[in-house]
C-alpha cells in the first residue's frame, strides 16, 4: 500500500475523544516487578473497573490460566465482568501503551491501525517478539485497515491534540536505539505521514529513571487543543530539575497547528521514590483519558490531592479516579504506560 493515513485523510485523535474500547496485556512477567509483581494484578482490575462502566475494556490474556487468574483478580476486586473481554493473544510484558496498535480515524473510512515496529525501547528487555506482532494479531481479529510505517515508535513517545500537533522528545525518537540511520526530519516525516499531524514539536530531556529514554507521557501531555500540562519540578537540588524546567520554556515557545501559542499548564511532581537505590519514574502526568473518568496515579502524599484537583478542574465532566501506583511503577511504568485507545468510529 503506497499512500500512507495522512494522504487518505487519517489522523490520530485526542485521548479526550470518544472510544469505542481500552486495550490492556495482562501482566504476568515476574521479572518487570522484581519481588514485587503479586500485588500488580490487583491494580490492573481497579483500571479495569473505573474504565468498564464507560467503554469496553479489551484485555489480552495469551493462555487459559492467565485468562483464569486475571479474571479470578477481576472478582476479588469487585469489578464486574460486563463490558470485558478476553482475547487469546500471548505478549512477553504488559506495556500496551508502547507495543499496541496505534490508531487513526477517517471521517467516511472509520478506523485504522498504524503498526509501529517495536524493539523494548531500543533492546534493553529481550526478548520482545510476541509484543511485536500485538497489533498484527489484534488486526486479525479486527480486520481493519493497517499501515506499517517500518520504523521503531513507542505510544508512550507520542502525544497528540487531535488537531494536527504532535509532541515528543528528542532523547528518545533521536536515540540511536531506535531508528539508527534516521535524521529528526526523516522522524517528522513518519509521524506527519502516517499520524496525520503535519505540526511536530520537540521537548528535550526525560525523568530520571525512565528506562524508555524519555517518553513524553511522563513529561507533559495535551488537555485541550491549545492546552498542554506539563510537569514542574520546584526543588533546585532535585536530578529532574533542568530538564523539566528546560521543558517548561520550549513549551512556552510553542504553537500549535494554527500558529497559536499554547497555554501551559503545571503540574508537580510527586516526591523522589526509589527501589534498591535506583529512582523510580513517578510522574503524575502518566494518566489516561476514558470516556467518562480519569485514572490519575497517585503515590501516598500530599501532592497526590494537588494534581487532582488541577486534573478535575481540566476535565470538568469526567470523573477524577485516583490509582496507588507506587508498585505499578516498580515496573518503571504506570497507568499510561498499560493502557491503549480504541477510537470510536468516526473521526
Amino acid at each position: 500500500m503506497n499512500d500512507t493515513p495522512r494522504s487518505l485523510g487519517y489522523r490520530m485523535p485526542a485521548e479526550w475523544e470518544p472510544h469505542e474500547a481500552t486495550w490492556l496485556s495482562w501482566p504476568h512477567n515476574p521479572e518487570t516487578w522484581p519481588g514485587n509483581f503479586e500485588p500488580v494484578p490487583a491494580i490492573f482490575a481497579d483500571i479495569v473497573a473505573a474504565l468498564r462502566e464507560h467503554e469496553e475494556v479489551r484485555i489480552l490474556t495469551g493462555t487459559d490460566e492467565l485468562e483464569a487468574s486475571a479474571r479470578e483478580t477481576l472478582r476479588a476486586r469487585g469489578c464486574a465482568e460486563s463490558n470485558v473481554r478476553f482475547f487469546r493473544i500471548p505478549t512477553n510484558d504488559a506495556w500496551m501503551r508502547d507495543h499496541g496498535p496505534i490508531f487513526v480515524v477517517h471521517r467516511e473510512r472509520g478506523v485504522a491501525i498504524t503498526d509501529w515496529k517495536y524493539n523494548a525501547w531500543g533492546g534493553k528487555y529481550p526478548p520482545y517478539d510476541l509484543d511485536d506482532r500485538v497489533p498484527s494479531r489484534i488486526n486479525e481479529t479486527l480486520r481493519l485497515p493497517i499501515f506499517r510505517p517500518g520504523i521503531v515508535l513507542e505510544g508512550g513517545s507520542i502525544e497528540v491534540n487531535g488537531r494536527g500537533t504532535l509532541l515528543t522528545t528528542e532523547s528518545c525518537l533521536l536515540n540511536p536505539n531506535r531508528n539508527p540511520g534516521l535524521t529528526k526530519r526523516d522522524i517528522e516525516r513518519k509521524l506527519e505521514d502516517f499520524l496525520g499531524v503535519p505540526n511536530v514539536l520537540w521537548l528535550g530531556d526525560g525523568i530520571v529513571g525512565d528506562d524508555t529514554d524519555g517518553h513524553v507521557d511522563d513529561l507533559s501531555r495535551f488537555v485541550g487543543p491549545r492546552t498542554v500540562v506539563t510537569v514542574i519540578e520546584e526543588d533546585p537540588s532535585d536530578e529532574n530539575f533542568r530538564a523539566l524546567r528546560d521543558n517548561l520554556e520550549r513549551l512556552r515557545a510553542m504553537k500549535d497547528e494554527s500558529e497559536r501559542p499554547l497555554e501551559v499548564i503545571s503540574l508537580p511532581m510527586p516526591p523522589a521514590t526509589y527501589h534498591d537505590g535506583r529512582r523510580l519514574p513517578a510522574s503524575y502526568a502518566n494518566f489516561y483519558v476514558g470516556n467518562g473518568a480519569v485514572l490519575v496515579p497517585v503515590f501516598q502524599h500530599s501532592r497526590d490531592e494537588v494534581a487532582c484537583a488541577i486534573l478535575a478542574r481540566l476535565f470538568p465532566r469526567r470523573r477524577i479516579v485516583p490509582v496507588p501506583c507506587t508498585d505499578l511503577v516498580w515496573g518503571l511504568g504506570a497507568i499510561h504506560c498499560v493502557t491503549q485507545q480504541q477510537p470510536a468510529g468516526s473521526g
